[in-house]
């Protein structure tokens, strides 16, 4: 509910302030004294249209239902515009953009004017009935629950399919590349450390003859031991680092022996195509660790792709058997549209005659399976489409479907303008839409420009617009104030004892008061 209107210099208005009741409150006053200029500024406020005064703020009390992700809202919501070069919004003191504003609150505002040919499209009928079943039909607003909840699953679960399908092919050619490189790599067996071993075994092969060739040469050292060890023995000096050195040559000697023995036997071939094989493997993943960690990966992701095989089976078999339950719910869902869209036609009948308007019954027809079940919904108008009406007879249908379908709704929880929505009508149309504009001002708060007596007859705050000179000034009315008002929508600026009569008892019978 909007609570407080506040700005500065917007056409011919310099300022205005105003306080706004729950319930209906309508606008009065001479054409051209700035009206739709006024309801333009605060729908402006809620992105719809542009905002032009330089300075605009609106107080409203936050519907229980309106939520962001994106911004901090307080339960009083204020809402502020300001012109410079350009229109800058906020929400609570939080920039944001007028498409966000208008996102945000389009639940919540709506705005029916001559221009405005939506509002009876299929998804919208659908809306409608369900919020009007769902309020007297309690295990109704469970069943569309369910449906909703278990559809935006299976919906998941669907493109998750459709993205799997898709990729079926590009998949196959992942799975066999994964292979290929496992089989690569496996074909080699490669092992830590191994490359470094073979390479000190390829420069011990290479240097293994000279080896040999010089213990030969310098066998003859042991030969000359005993006689070393003799000449210390005479010149009275320890021999034992001597000993200790021709010991450890004798085991050197041996080891380089037995390595000759053991290279003998190796076949440096083999020796020369593993290191080849390993280096290849190098030279495409940096060391024998890094092909290995390449390996491991690729068998994860081969793992992977296994997996979603059985995914993609899984899904397969998930998606027929909810598919089928769920055609049972839509089939429930649409049975009961069906009952409420026929109590509906029932209802409008007296206000539909009472606006001259054509009788209305609600044409079905299956559709796809989607979000709303398996109805497309029509409305047929003796023979015709809603398109056949004027801009005036398609919003007062709009309203009467409205007006009839409130059970469901909650209190508080939204805000319509309707802008000469009564003009043009007759005496008897003029009573009947001020009678569905009062009933569904019971449950949102309606701001409406008028013309008509009836409906500023029941107003629960009436606001008059005029001009003086060139400014334009707008003032909530009280009891005398407001009878003049009617008195001279009634019959003009010279008004009579007949008139004033007229709008006393209009006055009377069909107060908004609360």
């Amino acid at each position: 509910m909007i609570s407080r209107l506040f700005l500065k210099d917007l056409l011919t208005f310099k300022e205005v302030e105003l306080e706004f009741t729950p319930g209906l409150v309508v606008f009065t006053g001479p054409s051209g004294a700035g009206k739709s200029v006024l309801m333009q500024a605060i729908l402006a406020q809620f992105g719809i249209g542009s905002a032009e005064a330089k300075l605009c703020e609106i107080e409203a009390v936050r519907p229980k239902g309106l939520r962001s992700d994106a911004y901090e809202l307080e339960e009083r919501i204020a809402l502020k515009s300001i012109r410079k070069e350009r229109v800058a919004h906020y929400i609570d003191g939080q920039k944001i953009s007028r498409k966000a504003l208008r996102e945000l609150f389009a639940p919540y505002v709506r705005y029916l004017s001559v221009r405005d040919r939506g509002g009876l499209e299929s998804a919208t009928l659908i809306g409608l009935l369900d919020v009007s079943r769902s309020g007297g039909d309690s295990s109704y607003k469970k069943l569309l629950k369910e449906y909703r909840k278990r559809f935006r699953l299976f919906s998941r679960k669907r493109d998750e399919l459709e993205r799997i399908l898709e990729e079926e092919r590009e998949l196959a050619e992942r799975k066999e590349f994964a292979r290929f490189e496992i089989e690569k790599i496996d074909s080699i067996a490669p092992k830590e450390g191994e490359y470094e071993e073979l390479l000190t075994i390829k420069q011990q092969l290479s240097r293994i003859d000279k080896i040999r060739e010089a213990m030969e040469r310098a066998a003859p050292i042991f030969d000359l031991e005993e006689r070393v060890q003799e000449l210390f023995a005479l010149a009275g000096k320890e021999a034992d680092y001597f000993s200790d050195a021709m010991n450890q040559l004798r085991a050197d000697f041996e080891e380089l022996e037995n390595l000759s023995e053991e290279l003998a036997e190796v076949e440096i071939e083999g020796v020369l195509e593993r290191l080849e094989a390993l280096s290849a493997l190098i030279r495409r993943h940096g060391s024998v660790v890094e092909a290995l960690e390449y390996r491991e990966a690729k068998a994860k992701e081969l793992e992977g792709y296994e997996n979603i095989e059985r995914d993609k089976s899984a899904l397969l078999s998930y998606l027929e058997l909810e598919e089928r339950e769920l055609a049972i719910l839509a089939q429930r869902i649409s049975r009961g549209r069906r009952e409420e869209a026929r109590r509906v036609a029932e209802a409008l009948q007296h206000p539909l005659k009472k606006l001259r308007l054509p009788t209305v019954t609600f044409r079905f027809e299956n559709s796809k399976m989607d979000s709303d079940g398996i109805d497309r919904i029509d409305l047929d108008l003796e023979g015709s489409g809603a398109s056949t009406l004027s801009g005036g007879e398609f919003n007062r249908l709009r309203l009467a479907l409205m007006s009839v379908t409130l059970e469901g709704t909650k209190r508080g929880e939204g805000v319509i303008f309707l802008d000469e929505i009564d003009a043009n009508v007759s005496g008897d149309e003029s009573i009947a839409i001020a009678e569905m504009i009062a009933k569904l001002a019971e449950v949102y708060q309606i701001f409406a420009i008028s013309h008509q007596p009836h409906l500023s007859a029941r107003a629960h705050q009436h606001i008059l617009v005029r001009k003086e000179g060139d400014l334009s000034r707008a003032e909530s009315l009280e009891d005398e104030e407001r009878l003049r008002e009617i008195t001279r929508i009634i019959s003009g600026e010279k008004a009579d004892e007949e008139a004033l009569a007229f709008a006393r008892k209009l006055l009377a019978t069909g107060s908004g008061k609360r």
